[in-house]
Parts: C-alpha cells; sequence; structure tokens
C-alpha cells in the first residue's frame, strides 16, 4: 500500500453512479471522452448523461439517492467521500449492449440512447477507495472535471474491494461473461426499496452485499457498533462497571438482562415469561433446549445459589422439568466458588461459568454469526465450574474456522500465482500440505470442506460441479479472515 499519491482534480458523475461504486455494486462509469490511467477525486454531478427519467436509468432503486443528492447540489458545497484510478477505457459495442446492461447498473434503454444521443460513448473501469477523511469542495461550472483548490494526498489502503474481486469483475466485463448470480442481484434490487423503514429486509440487503462480494467495509463498521453492548457483559458481571449510587438490585438487573441479550443473540429462546426480581426465576431458554439459569453480580457467587436456583426453577417450572434440564449459574470469580457450591453444583448437575465466558461467546458468536452450534455447546455444560469447558468449545470453533480460512486463502493465492480461473481438489490438496497448514487433511475431507465453503449460504468459494467430486472445479470469491 502507498500513501504517495497525489490528486489534483475530481470527476463528475452522477450520485447513483457514485454510490453504485462505493456499494461495491458497479467498478464501472460511462464516459463520452478517452479516460487513460489517470486517478481523481469522485464528485457527483447534478445532471444525469440523458434526459431519461431516473426510474428508467437503473436497474435497481437510486430514486430517492439522487433525490437527496441532487438537493444538495442546489447549496455550495459537495461531499467528496472516495478516490478512484481508471485501470482501463474502451468504447462500447452497440452488439454488446444487451449483456452489458445486465452486468451493469444501466438499463438497456439507458445504454442505446446515450449511444444514439452522443454517437460514440467508452466505458471506463475504476479502482475506487476511501479517503481517510472526507473533504468539502465548491464547485464551479459543469464541465466533467473540475480542478480541486488544494491537491489531496491519498493512500490505496482502503479500497472498496480486494483485488482478487476486482480483477475477477473486470474479466467478466471485458469478456461480457454473463453475471453469476443474476436473480439475487434483481432481489437486491427489490431490496433496496424496502431498506429504509424495514430493518429485516436492511439487514438481509447487507448480508447479500457480502455474499456477492461487494463492499463489506461499512457494513462491518455498523455492525461493531451495534454489538458495542457486548463489551460490557463480564464488565456488569463482576460490577467493575456500576454507576455511582447503583442499588444492588439495579445492579443485578442490569446484569440479568445483558445475560437475557447475550443468550438471545448466540442463539437461545429466552421466554419472556421470566424476568427475576424477588422471588422470580432470572431466566429460562426453552429453545433449543431448556435451561433454567440463575445470575449472580458482585464480587463472588453467594454460597447457596445452587439452592436458590433450586428452588426457584421447581416454584416456577416445577421439579421434574428443573431436574431433567440443564441448569446454569452465570456469575463472577467462579474459580473462587465455596466448597459448598461446588459440592452442590457436582450433586445437582447445575454449571457454573463467568460473564467472561458468556462475553466471549457472544464476541464469537459477532465475529463469526454461524459458528456457535447450540447443540453442540450442550456437551460442555457439565457439572461445576466449566470456564475450561467453555474455553475449549471455542477454541474447537476457532480451530475449524482456521482450518476454512486457511483453504480459503490457499484457493486465492494457488488461482493467482498459476494464472488460473479455476482448479481441482488434486491440485489443491497437493498445494495444501505445502502451505503449513494449521491441520493435516484427508483429500475427501479436504473437498467436503470445499463444498461447504462453496455453498450459496457462505459463498466464500464458487464452484463448477464435475462428473463426479474429483472433477469439481472451485474459485475464490471473498476472504474468509481470521
Amino acid at each position: 500500500m502507498t500513501n504517495d499519491i497525489v490528486i489534483y482534480k475530481a470527476l463528475r458523475l452522477p450520485a447513483p453512479d457514485i454510490e453504485a461504486l462505493l456499494q461495491g455494486r458497479s467498478i464501472v462509469a460511462i464516459s463520452n471522452t478517452f479516460i487513460n490511467r489517470e486517478k481523481f477525486a469522485l464528485c457527483s454531478a447534478n445532471t444525469l448523461m440523458n434526459p431519461l427519467p431516473i426510474e428508467r436509468y437503473y436497474h435497481i432503486n437510486f430514486l430517492d439517492i439522487a433525490q437527496r443528492t441532487f438537493a444538495q447540489l442546489g447549496t455550495e458545497k459537495l461531499t467528496i467521500k472516495a478516490w478512484a484510478k481508471c485501470e482501463w477505457c474502451h468504447d462500447i459495442n452497440p452488439e454488446s449492449i444487451a449483456t452489458l446492461s445486465r452486468l451493469t447498473i444501466w438499463t438497456k434503454e439507458t445504454l442505446e440512447e446515450t449511444l444514439a444521443l452522443r454517437k460514440n460513448i467508452f466505458l471506463i473501469y475504476l479502482r475506487v477507495y476511501y479517503l481517510s477523511e472526507q473533504i468539502e469542495i465548491s464547485p464551479k461550472g459543469n464541465n466533467k472535471f473540475i480542478p480541486l483548490s488544494t491537491h489531496l494526498s491519498v493512500s490505496d489502503s482502503r479500497p472498496i474491494l480486494t483485488d482478487n474481486i476486482f480483477a475477477t469483475r473486470k474479466r467478466q466485463l471485458e469478456k461480457l461473461e454473463p453475471p453469476t448470480y443474476p436473480k439475487l442481484e434483481e432481489f437486491l434490487g427489490v431490496l433496496s426499496t424496502l431498506n429504509l423503514n424495514n430493518p429485516a429486509a436492511k439487514k438481509l440487503e447487507e448480508d447479500i452485499q457480502v455474499f456477492l462480494g461487494w463492499n463489506t467495509q461499512q457494513v462491518n463498521q455498523q455492525v461493531n457498533l451495534n454489538l458495542a453492548w457486548i463489551n460490557d457483559i463480564a464488565a456488569l458481571g463482576n460490577r467493575s462497571k456500576e454507576e455511582e449510587g447503583k442499588s444492588n438490585h439495579q445492579a443485578g438487573t442490569d446484569f440479568e438482562n445483558i445475560s437475557r441479550k447475550a443468550l438471545e443473540f448466540i442463539g437461545f429462546k429466552v421466554d419472556e415469561s421470566y424476568k427475576g426480581g424477588a422471588g422470580g426465576l432470572d431466566l429460562y431458554c426453552s429453545y433449543p433446549y431448556p435451561v433454567v439459569i440463575e445470575c449472580k453480580s458482585g464480587k463472588s457467587i453467594p454460597n447457596r445459589s445452587v439452592e436458590e436456583l433450586l428452588k426457584l426453577g421447581g416454584t416456577h417450572l416445577g421439579a421434574d422439568k428443573v431436574l431433567d434440564s440443564p441448569k446454569l449459574i452465570i456469575g463472577p470469580n467462579s474459580a473462587n466458588a465455596t466448597q459448598h457450591t461446588l459440592k452442590a453444583a457436582k450433586e445437582w448437575k447445575v454449571s457454573i461459568i463467568e460473564a467472561m465466558s458468556l462475553q466471549e461467546l457472544a464476541e464469537l458468536k459477532a465475529q463469526y454469526p454461524g459458528s456457535i452450534d447450540l447443540i453442540e455447546l450442550r456437551k460442555y455444560l457439565e457439572a461445576g465450574v466449566v470456564d475450561h469447558k467453555i474455553q475449549e468449545y471455542t477454541n474447537e470453533v476457532k480451530r475449524n474456522i482456521e482450518i476454512r480460512s486457511h483453504l480459503v486463502r490457499l484457493v486465492k493465492d494457488y488461482l493467482q500465482n498459476s494464472n488460473m480461473d479455476s482448479t481441482g481438489v488434486d491440485a489443491l490438496h497437493g498445494a495444501y500440505f505445502g502451505s503449513n497448514p494449521p491441520q493435516r487433511l484427508q483429500i475427501k475431507e479436504m473437498h467436503e470442506i470445499l463444498i461447504e465453503l462453496s455453498s450459496p449460504l457462505t459463498g466464500y468459494l464458487g464452484r463448477i460441479k464435475g462428473k463426479d467430486w474429483k472433477n469439481d472445479k472451485f474459485y475464490f470469491l471473498r476472504d474468509l479472515s481470521m
């Protein structure tokens, strides 16, 4: 990565085109002049390229974006978020318009009418990077390029797309290869009409963007912001995070509430009928299996916590149900639990964990959303203090992810070094043993993991199905970072 790139001008593009570039939906723009290997900031223009209504201009819904951005163009200043370098430029062949439309954000009608209006138009391939800080400019005139009042020193350390994904998309456009997931992209266009008012649609849209290999940086930043509460689980459990003057009852309620949130986050269904309080059962999970839970905040786990859990559980759920279900105490400093507590936990098959263990499970879920298998986790909920067992489980999950991350990187590097588009399991198995792997794998076992990584639900690799498993071909789609 370099930090000594200097930008002196900005390229004007329609606001929706810039939005598509920033989202990773697009890597190209249309120009009426040839542009060769230049670098520039990206600035919104106050006109489209032709007089078509915007709803007929794009495959996807950019109407709201355009309206909001064009409204801002009446002001003196515009915000610039990114810069780009032109990697390639060529004229558009009229015979390729139908295929080109399916590979870009523009409708066939748009391209045809633009070409008829201008006689000659060019497709410019743009490698786009975020600026470290947004800037504002006051554009004058209506030229395609506008000079910046002061030059920009920029870095290529924040690309919208990875090198490999950009190269794949560029090749696809140059060779006019059919889109890989046309129905999914079409569906994404429908979702974009809903996401401003529907959180579920917004989340699904973000997941599809990740699967398609589009920009994930902004998504990840938002995810990190939304999950900041996870960092407070252990602190609330041992009351190292306690507002001055807070009562013991309120501190306990805070820990119970964040424990409920964490358990729901990792996949349990927590019954709303049980919310602690005087004489109340703190938490009861009904899915995927019943778990009776007592939450204790403070400096240590009270001496008779096991008996309290059994009594409250029996009162509210019935003795038989409590005895047959996993039972869990979440509290502070489990390693210093008294002998009485440990003996009772062993006798009544109650598991004890520190709040930090719950936090680590939530952190693992946040980093790798599909990583926690609650059915598998149940095997680790033995009687007594089981923080070491929870650590054993999370370490095993991370080892499995490390193997998969290594395989994704292996496919990526192997294809780049061999200048190939895809490769088979035999070649990858041979390369695997020379790549300092985290664990030995038999060829069949490796193939099963490659199938998993190329599933539409994961989307790290792509798969070209062969006549049998040994003839399957795999290619890289996106990184799986540890």
